[in-house]
This record gives C-alpha cells, structure tokens and sequence, in this order.
C-alpha cells in the first residue's frame, strides 16, 4: 500500500466516496419506498377519506318530522314541505345578479343577503322556511352557487288547540316544550345528506354527480288526547274567562282508571304556527327587554308546572284517608257554629252562622271546614302525613311532559295542630292540578294509583305500532270499600249539596266544589274550582275546572261547577255514557 501512486490512492478514495454515497442514496431510497408504501397501503383509507373531505362539499337534508296523532288518528301535528335557500361563495359566478335575484324573490334587505353572498365559508344560509313555489322561482334562474335543498316546517292544523301540551319545534326542527319535547327521539327522524364534488377552487365538477343519503322519516305518536273533547273544553275555558274576566282557567279532563288524558287545556293558549310572537295581554312586552320572559310565560302550563291550594276539593282526600283509618263513619255526628278554635287560632267556616248539627254525610255536602278540620284531629298529623305518602302526594305524578312542579307541605316534625287544622280542609299548602286529579282519579276508581298520561304508542306511517308504553300503577293506595263510599259521598255532593250547579238530570255525576285565596291574603284574589266524575258509581271521566282570580262572584260551586256542567253534557253523549 505504501507503494501506491498518489493518483491510484486518489482512485480508491473517489469508490470508497462513490459506495459511501451509493448506499446512502439507496438506504434513503429504501426508506421513502418504505414509506410510501405505508402511506398507499396501511393509511391509503385515511387519506383518501381525507382527500374526499377536501373535494366534498355536504348539505344536510332535514328529515320529516313524525306525525302526532290523537287517540282516533286525527293529525294534531304534521309537517309542510319548505325550501332552505344557501349560497356557496367559490361557487358564484354573477355575485351581483344573485344578491338582486335573493333580495328581490326572498324580500330580504340587500345588505344583508351581499353580506352572506361575499361570506368566503363552504356554505352560507340566506332564509329557511321558504315556500316551495318561490323555491323553485329561484332554482329556475339557473345562477351557479345557489342552492334549493327542500326541507320541512313543523304545521299545526289546528293553531291554539292543546298548544301548551303539543309544544312546538325550533329552526333546527327540535321539539322545545310539550309532547314535540319528550318524544323528540321517536318523532325527529334522521337527517340526510347531498355530498357534491369540487375542485380546489370549490367549484363543482360539472361530470360528477351529487351523492345523495337520504334522511329516514321520524315516527308517528299516538297520544290520549281527544280532539272533540279538547274542543269542548277549550270552548268552555274560553268562555269562563271571558266571562269572569280571569287571569286563567285550567281543565283537566281524564280517564281515572287508567290515567289516560282526554284533554288538557290552559286558556289562554298561543297560536302554535306562530309561538314565538306574543300575544293577548302579553303582546304589550314585544320588542322590549323583558320579551323573553313573557314569552315563557306565554308557554307555561299551570296545569303542571305550577302549584296552588287546592281549598275545598282537598277535602276529598281527607275524608278518604280518615275512613280508611277508621277515625269515622257516614253515621258521625258534628256540630259547626260557624268557626273552630284550634290552640290560639280561630278558623271559621265559610258559613259564618254555621250549619249547626250535622252528619259527616251533611258536612261534605256543605263543605263545612269545622267538620274536616274535626277529623282531621282525628287522624293526627302523624298518620295524616301518612297518607300523604300513602296516596302518592308527595311524588310527583310522573306525567310525561316537562317541567312537573312537586308539592309543597310542611315537614313532618313541622306540623302542629294548626297545620294539621288547615291542611285538613286544603290550605296552607300546594300542589298541581294535575297531581289533585290523579289522586283523586286513584281514589275513587278502586284504589289503584295511575300515572296521568299522554303517549300511548309510537306508530310507522301505516299506523302499525312499533312501541307501546306502559305506565306504573300502585294497587290498594286505599280500600275497594273507602273506593266506594267516597263516590257515594261525592255523588250526594252533587245531587244535594254545593256541588248541585254540576247536576245534570238523569247522569249520575260526583263531584266536589272549591274556593281558595291566594297569597298574600290581603291581596283578596282567589282560585275556584270544581272536581267532578261521571257515572259516580263507575266512573270513567274526571273533569276538573280551575279559575283563576275570577272577577265578581268567585265561589267554586257558583262559577266553576257550571263550566263543568256544560262539559259534562257535551263529552257524556259523545263517548256514550249515557243515561
């Protein structure tokens, strides 16, 4: 080695430099190989769903919402084929022609529609709900970028009707309050989709189809109510608070054996094609800082999400809990003077001269609070608050709609004589009108408790049903015997007592009457109301009638039994109970 030439050593060095590049060009060559095969092979999904992503433009196609249905198959709720007008901003050819177009055809400010129009996004919504016959004006000029994608707006055919148990949808067509919203999963169906494919500008390739997933339509509902009954009650809502120039009237109408509502109405109601605008006596508050307020006001169901003393009627719930306990008989005696002194406090009847001596029979009758706040001591307030329990009163009902109020009562260790006195005939203490029906409901159809209900099953569009519900019920709250003597009793309520403005000759009707003030006491409003059934001796409807802060006469029997007389004879010959 010692004896090469320097140009023979300067050869060996130039291989050695050529290997040493030659390997490392090709181990380089090796790892891109590698890499790329990797890339192709093991992640060639990935980019490719990545590369479509880039090439796909998607727009949603809004599925048609389920039907709800009343208990016959009449439509209470069904849906409008609409437009939602779009724009895609790479895609727009004449900016200026479509600006003018959509302003023009849409009745949109020009501002406002060149805002969205030079909006550089993948796509931007101009107006939704728009009908199909301006729809397809649009579509027929034919201008690159604008897209026609039907879709469907929520329609109400019969506008306020059961508007505060309905409920409505919102712009995404997701129910808000009432049935839309608890059965949202059955009735939103599915959405679809139309992918198009553009270039790297994001303009559509015209060769190149649109792909199109189409949306799965929701379910239909079948609810309890029905539509004729709820027609016969909002008519005698309105009519009772037009009349007494009411804050409110609330109806309840139900099958007591098995929970089933017929028909709930809060008068005044809100026009369900239009829920946002607000109207009657909270129009006054549009446009103002406290619209938002009102307008939850407007949708607020008293029949559930609020809670009252329910005065008089309680006493129905008394009397039963101390006949099941045994603490009295139909036979008992009393005497009322007209007032009871209970420790300190003296409570007067609302006969101030009193009924003098009485039965137990004569006391509901009369509505005498010195008898009840006399059995009430009877029962004591720790087996009292038994009941409480016993009938289901301090659970919420379980209703399906939202927002249910629970009952507000003293404490156990809280109650004193007092309480118990004024619990005993439905003061000092709250709760819904619908929890009062559903117990009431429970008392006199046996003793079985029932959950008040709407949703009876969910249905395909050939009405075939795909779910049925089920709702729990809770046997033996009180005796078949207690069962019956409380119609009996409520039935002499109404034939010969203060419930006799609910008389209807030849039905036999049960019923008890009410009048409560509300607080602060001072404030003289008051709530009347009636609680009724029919036939007493099966019953299979309870109607209850609530008015609010009526104006002028405001005792239960005198105003809120005559509402409930009229829808007595309307519904009896309808769902033939008959004479």
């Amino acid at each position: 080695m010692d004896g090469e030439s320097p140009v023979e050593r300067n050869k060996t060095y130039i291989r050695k430099k050529i290997c040493v590049i030659f390997f490392a060009v090709l181990a380089c060559a090796g790892v891109l190989c590698g890499r790329l095969v990797y890339l192709m092979i093991f992640r060639g999904n990935y980019y490719s769903g990545l590369a479509s992503d880039l090439q796909q433009r998607e727009r949603q196609i809004k599925a048609a919402r389920g039907k709800i249905l009343d208990v016959n198959g009449v439509v209470l709720a069904s849906n409008k084929s609409v437009c939602t007008i779009s724009v895609i901003h790479n895609q727009i050819t004449e900016p200026e022609a479509v600006i003018e177009m959509l302003s023009k055809e849409l009745s949109l400010p020009e501002e406002k529609v060149r805002k969205r129009v030079e909006k550089y996004s993948s796509i931007e919504r101009i107006k939704s709900n728009v009908d199909k016959e301006t729809g397809n004006r649009i579509l027929a000029y034919g201008y690159a970028g604008v897209k026609v994608d039907e879709d469907y707006k929520r329609e109400y055919p019969y506008g306020d009707l059961c508007a505060k148990v309905l409920g409505f949808t919102g712009g995404d067509n997701q129910g808000i309050i009432g049935i839309e919203s608890v059965y949202d999963e059955y009735l939103k169906g599915t959405d679809g989709t139309i992918l198009t494919t553009t270039d790297a500008r994001g303009v559509e390739v015209d060769n190149i189809g649109e792909e199109r997933i189409e949306p799965a339509a929701g379910c239909n509902l079948r609810t309890s109510i029905d539509v004729n009954i709820q027609k016969f009650a909002m008519q005698a809502a309105e009519k009772a608070y037009i009349q007494k120039e009411a804050d409110s009237v609330s109806i309840l109408v139900m099958n007591p054996s098995n929970g089933e509502m017929l028909a709930m109405v809060d008068y005044p109601e809100f026009n369900l094609n239009d829920p946002f605008t607000l109207t009657g006596e909270y129009a006054q508050y549009a446009g103002t800082d406290e619209e938002e307020d009102y307008r939850n006001k407007m949708w607020r169901n008293h029949c559930i999400n609020d809670t009252y003393e329910p005065g008089s009627t309680f006493k129905v719930i008394t009397a039963a809990a101390a006949l099941e306990e045994g603490v009295v008989s139909l036979e008992d005696r009393f005497h009322c003077p007209g007032y009871i002194v209970v420790e300190d406090r003296r409570i007067r009847c609302h006969k101030t001269t009193g009924h003098g001596a009485e039965s137990f029979v004569e006391g509901i009758e009369n509505s005498c609070n010195p008898v009840f706040i006399n059995v009430g001591l009877r029962l004591g307030a720790d087996r009292f608050y038994d009941y409480f329990e016993q009938f289901g009163l301090l659970n919420k009902t379980g209703i399906d709609l939202p927002g249910e109020a629970a009952t507000i009562m003293h404490k156990r260790e809280n109650i004193g004589l007092v309480e118990l006195a004024t619990v005993s005939f439905g003061q000092s203490f709250q709760i819904t009108p619908i929890q009062l029906a559903a117990t009431v409901s429970s008392i006199i159809n046996g003793g079985s408790r029932v959950t008040p209900h709407l949703g009876i099953q969910v249905e395909d569009e050939d009405g075939n049903s795909i779910q049925k519900f089920s709702y729990e019920t809770t046997g033996a709250i009180c005796s078949a015997d207690t069962s019956e003597k409380m119609r009996y009793l409520l039935e002499k309520v109404v034939s010969e007592g203060g419930g006799n403005k609910a008389y209807i000759e030849g039905y036999q009707i049960g019923g008890k009457t009410a009048t409560s003030q509300t607080l602060p006491r001072s404030a003289n409003r008051y709530i009347s109301s009636f609680l009724g059934f029919a036939p007493a001796d099966d019953p299979k409807v309870l109607v209850l009638v609530i008015i609010r802060n009526p104006t002028g006469v405001y005792y239960g029997g005198t105003i809120a039994a005559p509402v409930a007389k009229e829808i007595f004879e309307n519904i009896l010959p309808y769902l033939e109970l008959g004479e």
